[in-house]
């Protein structure tokens, strides 16, 4: 998810160059191959371990983390239309058109059905939230981000004309809407949480980055989506005679203030989830923490916070703030490059992901 996330970040940036497409597709690259490797690992598991399968779905901890297979399947879909879709012929978008709904339907029974496990088999005490309770429903709101690249790419290549623009649009709309309201309302049991427990422990706070993800992901793709909703309305008589020029203008305007007013809670989220660390930035704190998988939420939610930065400045021509996203951009890849090391060490040391540690 990280490694794509990155690769979405790099395809994201207005002030665009030939290294840095070349960077991108790096990135794309070896984020698919991280992907069969680690299904493939997967697969090996499930096989050697019989009922490891079905327990992981009962587990605490696993069952929280299954759905990373369908957003990490999402991210590369969503690197398919930035890096693939331009290069070559209709044949990928009609594809990738086709995934879409694929995704759409995959993202909600998936929610649901991991949820619906989650409330029928385990109990998780409120002194334990973290937002990683928001994590099953983090493929919902990758379907606007999803259904932006996917519109956007069509547009890029002349080739709009061969999807149902609308229909790929209202349809992520719903869906991220769902993921969104959903998101929402368990933030708001980590902020009850927050008010009567305090910050989590040390080795759960990484995953107060997850709470930046829901509003930064919206943003992404409703301001996205609002954008082109000039190039996928219909030209003639939509919701009315004459109203088409109207609808295109009213959905940008109108999507680009729901952004702005999202992106604002993702910036609030990204203060209080750094700011919860800084008490490891004080020369008498001696504790430290080791390193677990979940030091990715650094990366994956602060993509959805970069590429939102940069949507909101295209859409209100801000030239400072797609600087602040392209300073962040490069942050954000040593943040990255440095977790990816010390992930490579851990499992070379036999610290992480060991039979021992399950």
């Amino acid at each position: 998810m990280a490694t794509g996330g990155i690769a979405n970040v790099l395809a994201s940036i207005p002030f665009q160059a030939q290294w840095l497409y070349v960077i991108g597709v790096i990135f794309f690259i070896f984020n698919m191959c991280l992907f069969a490797t680690i299904s493939i690992l997967l697969l090996m598991r499930f096989r050697l371990r019989p009922g490891s399968f079905i327990h992981s779905f009962t587990d605490q901890f696993e069952a929280l983390f299954i759905p990373a297979s369908l957003v990490s399947l999402g991210t590369i879909f969503i690197n398919i239309c930035e890096y693939g879709i331009p290069h070559t012929g209709p044949w990928l978008l009609y594809t990738m058109e086709a995934m879409f709904w694929v995704w759409a339907v995959a993202a909600v029974l998936a929610s649901a059905g991991i949820y619906l496990i989650l409330w029928s088999t385990l109990i998780f005490p409120i002194h334990t939230m973290t937002p990683v309770w928001v994590f099953p429903a983090y493929p919902l709101l990758l379907t606007a981000p999803f259904a932006g690249n996917l519109v956007n790419s069509a547009v890029k290549t002349g080739q709009m004309e061969l999807v149902n623009g609308l229909s790929i649009a209202m349809a992520a709309l719903a869906v991220q809407g769902m993921g969104f309201c959903l998101s929402f309302m368990i933030l708001a049991a980590f902020i009850y949480r927050l008010m009567t427990q305090k910050l989590p422990r040390d080795m759960q706070r990484p995953g107060v980055f997850i709470s930046i993800g829901p509003s930064g992901f919206s943003v992404a793709g409703i301001v996205q989506l609002g954008r082109l909703a000039g190039d996928y309305i219909p030209r003639e008589n939509f919701m009315g005679p004459g109203m088409t020029s109207h609808a295109a203008f009213i959905m940008k305007l109108v999507s680009s203030l729901l952004g702005l007013w999202l992106w604002g809670l993702a910036v609030w989220f990204f203060i209080v989830s750094v700011g919860s660390f800084w008490k490891y930035a004080r020369p008498e704190h001696e504790a430290k923490i080791g390193f677990q998988m979940t030091f990715f939420s650094f990366v994956f939610p602060n993509t959805a916070l970069i590429t939102a930065t940069f949507q909101i400045g295209r859409a209100f021509d801000c030239r400072p703030l797609e600087i602040v996203g392209c300073a962040m951009s490069g942050l954000l890849i040593i943040v990255w490059a440095i977790i990816f090391g010390m992930m490579i060490r851990c499992v070379w040391r036999r610290e992480l992901l060991w039979p021992k540690e399950e």
